[in-house]
């Protein structure tokens, strides 16, 4: 009996072994880079422009060599580590449709692709440490969500799938294509308006908005959700009809929060990134927040049934993983 998503009852397919592994090496690599590249942003974080010249000269020097650096470890986090995202995006073209990695990559795109030239050219702001952060984090949402669902047995997850997942998964592609069009058409004309009145600061308008307002607590919505429900079912999988319906429909009620929720969030949000009070880094914190707190809120559903006995049948009061029962 699995007893955590990290426990499996049934032996994986050798294809499942092989996509385990790349998942592995992808999140790996991401989290390394991201990890490297935030002490390689430190520099330009703390440049004012105050002290010596020659003190600055040489900070400007760091600052320019560390870029370098970032862009070097960034790119294979953008070609190889969020290779499922690209996976996910040209699914999205053959089939006409918008999907939950189509926001994700126009983000990754709109904050790289700036980057890179700014490091070529050495002048102007580069957001390495937003790219890979947010590709880390998401590799590793969506790896949780795999293990908690093979943790279940086959019969269990067909079930599952086709009564919960497939249906709250669905939902979150619809609300994403909303959002997107509305995320798209809002970044396109403020960032319109800031090239007429401020060209200088357009760019870095614009790449805020895109970085704070990136569905990224969006696309965890619905799998972190899921995640926590087929864990609870790993856990116990002795539970009753009444109360897999309960968990259901709580999973389900939890996802609308964190999908509603995080839209309420960049709707309130995405003004102040639109007149210039928050930089790229406040906005990729934020981005980091907002999906922390789906994170959090999405596994208060992992609750253990009280007193579950032999017979299959169990108290309905619940108790949270780790408390006595």
């Amino acid at each position: 009996m699995a007893k955590s998503i990290f426990a499996l009852n049934r032996p994986l397919t050798p294809q499942e072994l092989v996509e385990r592994r790349r998942t592995l090496v992808r999140l790996g690599l991401a989290w390394l880079a991201m990890m490297q590249v935030m002490m390689f942003a430190l520099p330009g974080y703390l440049r004012v422009d105050a002290g010596p010249n020659d003190s600055l000269e040489v900070l400007d020097w760091a600052i320019f060599l560390m870029n370098w650096a970032s862009f070097v470890m960034t790119v294979p986090v953008v070609l190889y580590a969020a290779w499922p995202m690209w996976r996910g995006l040209a699914k999205a073209i053959s089939q006409r449709r918008i999907n939950m990695d189509v926001p994700v990559t126009i983000s990754i795109i709109a904050a790289f692709v700036p980057s890179a030239i700014a490091t070529m050219t050495g002048s102007g702001e580069v957001y390495f440490d937003s790219v890979t952060m947010f590709v880390a984090f998401l590799l590793t949402a969506r790896y949780f969500e795999t293990r908690a669902r093979q943790s279940v047995d086959l019969i269990e997850s067909g079930q599952m799938q086709s009564q919960l997942c497939d249906p709250l998964l669905n939902r979150s592609d619809r609300v994403a294509t909303l959002f997107i069009l509305v995320q798209l058409a809002f970044s396109l004309m403020i960032g319109m308006v800031w090239f007429k009145l401020s060209p200088d600061h357009a760019l870095t308008v614009l790449v805020s908005m895109l970085v704070m307002s990136c569905p990224c607590a969006l696309s965890l919505a619905a799998p972190i959700s899921l995640a926590a429900a087929h864990a609870t079912i790993a856990a116990y999988p002795s539970m009753t009809g009444g109360q897999r319906l309960a968990l259901f429909e709580q999973t389900r009620k939890v996802t609308r929060q964190n999908l509603y929720g995080s839209l309420i969030w960049h709707v309130l949000t995405m003004p102040v990134a639109a007149v210039g009070l928050v930089t790229p880094w406040v906005a990729a914190l934020a981005m980091f927040l907002s999906s922390a707190a789906v994170v959090f809120n999405a596994w208060r559903l992992y609750r253990i049934p009280h007193d579950v006995r032999d017979d299959g049948s169990a108290c309905s009061a619940p108790v949270r993983a780790g408390e006595p029962v």
